[in-house]
C-alpha cells in the first residue's frame, strides 16, 4: 500500500432517478478529484436507487451507457470511481453491483453476496469474492448486509486486501444511532484483519417512503476511528490513509492475527472445517 486519499460521498439516491443520480455522481467525483482523492466511493445502489419494489427499467447492463459514462468519468478525472447499480441479467433476478471504474483499466464490479431478508425476493446473490488492485492499494468491497459475515472480510484480507469499502443503503434511525450500530462490527472487521475500513450510507428520502441517515466513517487497522461524518445532508468525507499505519499493525507480532490463522482447521476442501464432537 502507498499513502492515499479517499473520498466517501454521502448522497441522496432517489429510486429510479438514473439520470439525476448519475449527474450527482459526476458532480461529486469532480469535487473529489479536485480535492486530491485517489478513490471516491458512493453508497450502495447509487445510480439505480434503493427500492423494495424496483422499476425493471432501473436495472442496467454492465456494458451499457451508464457503465460507460462512469468509465469516461474515471478516465477524464484520473480517479477510481466506486458506484452502485442494479445489474440487469439475461436471465433471473437482477444483482446489486458496485462498479469499479479505474483510469485506463477495464470496468470491474463486485456483486452483493449476502442478500438481506427483505431483498431476497428481488435480488440474486453474487458468486465470487473479488479484490481489486490499483497502483496504490488493494481493496475489497462489501455491500451493506455483507458486513455482518466476518469470514468474508477475512477472505478478502487473505487475498491481499489492505482496505475494505462498505457502501450502504441502510434506512431508519438517526446518524448517531446508525454510526453506533455500524461500529459494533466494522471496528472488528478492521482490527481482526489488520486493514482500513471505509463505510458510507445514502441520505434522505428515496421517494418511496424510506429515509436514510447520512453517515460515513473511516477506521484504521488498529480499530480506531480515523474520521467520521454524521449529518443528514449530502456531503463528502475525505480521509488520508497512511501506509505507515498499516505497516505498524502488520509488522507487530501481537497485533496482526492473520499470519497465525489455522488454515488447516478452517479451509477444508468441502468447506466443513474440522468439527469435533464432545462425546467421549
Amino acid at each position: 500500500m502507498q499513502d492515499l486519499r479517499i473520498a466517501l460521498v454521502v448522497c441522496r439516491c432517489p429510486a429510479g432517478a438514473l439520470e439525476a443520480n448519475l449527474e450527482r455522481v459526476a458532480h461529486w467525483t469532480r469535487r473529489a478529484a479536485g480535492s486530491g482523492a485517489h478513490i471516491v466511493c458512493f453508497p450502495e445502489l447509487t445510480i439505480s436507487g434503493y427500492s423494495l419494489s424496483p422499476d425493471p427499467e432501473s436495472a442496467q447492463p454492465l456494458d451499457g451507457e451508464i457503465a460507460r459514462a462512469l468509465q469516461r468519468l474515471a478516465d477524464e478525472r484520473r480517479i477510481v470511481v466506486l458506484a452502485g447499480l442494479l445489474e440487469r441479467r439475461a436471465q433471473g433476478a437482477p444483482r446489486a453491483a458496485h462498479l469499479v471504474a479505474a483510469p485506463g483499466a477495464p470496468l470491474r464490479a463486485y456483486r452483493k453476496l449476502h442478500i438481506a431478508p427483505p431483498e431476497k425476493a428481488l435480488l440474486a446473490p453474487g458468486d465470487c469474492i473479488p479484490v481489486f488492485r490499483t497502483p496504490r492499494v488493494t481493496f475489497g468491497i462489501q455491500l451493506c448486509f455483507d458486513a455482518h459475515f466476518p469470514e468474508l472480510a477475512t477472505r478478502m484480507a487473505l487475498a491481499g486486501a489492505e482496505l475494505l469499502f462498505f457502501p450502504h443503503a441502510s434506512p431508519r434511525g438517526t446518524p448517531p444511532q446508525k454510526l453506533a450500530s455500524w461500529l459494533r462490527h466494522l471496528r472488528a472487521r478492521a482490527w481482526d484483519n489488520g486493514l482500513f475500513v471505509a463505510a458510507v450510507n445514502q441520505v434522505g428520502d428515496n421517494g418511496e417512503g424510506l429515509t436514510f441517515p447520512g453517515v460515513a466513517v473511516v477506521i484504521g487497522p488498529d480499530g480506531e476511528i480515523v474520521c467520521q461524518r454524521r449529518q443528514d445532508s449530502e456531503g463528502m468525507l475525505l480521509a488520508d490513509l497512511k501506509a505507515a499505519d498499516l505497516r505498524k499493525v502488520r509488522l507487530h507480532p501481537m497485533r496482526f492475527f492473520l499470519p497465525h490463522r489455522r488454515c488447516d482447521l478452517f479451509d477444508a476442501p468441502d468447506g466443513s472445517g474440522t468439527i469435533c464432537s464432545d462425546e467421549a
